[in-house]
């Protein structure tokens, strides 16, 4: 008679990607990790605004500053991708807290907050000069 392998039972924590969340920890209440995940996808939704940004001010026929227009282009990039990575790290260490029912991280978007909103004064104040 052939040995059979026995497969571990899954349980909701052990087949989620990344490990180092939500393999620690008792699974929160839903609606904990709802609102948790609606503010990572608000972040994600400005982050792809931010990089829209940047590419149709390449792209499109926008009046041209030579040393204008490159310099926000590369700025509304590089905060896209900052939201990016922070929305995505931020949602990971609420989760994690939430899964260990420790208190919520402080919030570190102080400063990229700073960036976004500078840039959405200085863009429209930039253009209108030249």
């Amino acid at each position: 008679m052939a040995a059979r392998k026995v497969r571990a039972r899954q349980t909701p924590g052990n087949n989620r990607w990344p490990r180092w969340v939500y393999g620690v920890g008792d699974e929160p209440a839903p609606r904990f990790s709802f609102a948790d995940e609606r503010t990572f996808l608000a972040w994600t939704r400005t982050a792809l605004a931010l990089l829209a940004a940047g590419v149709a001010l390449e792209a499109l026929d926008v009046p041209d500053h030579q040393v204008l227009r490159p310099v926000l282009v590369v700025l509304l990039l590089v905060l896209g991708c900052a939201t990016a990575v922070h929305s995505w790290f931020g949602r990971a260490r609420v989760e994690r807290c939430l899964r260990r029912s420790t208190p919520l991280p402080a919030p570190r978007a102080g400063p990229l907050a700073l960036g976004v909103t500078v840039v959405g004064v200085m863009l429209p104040a930039a253009f209108a000069v030249t």
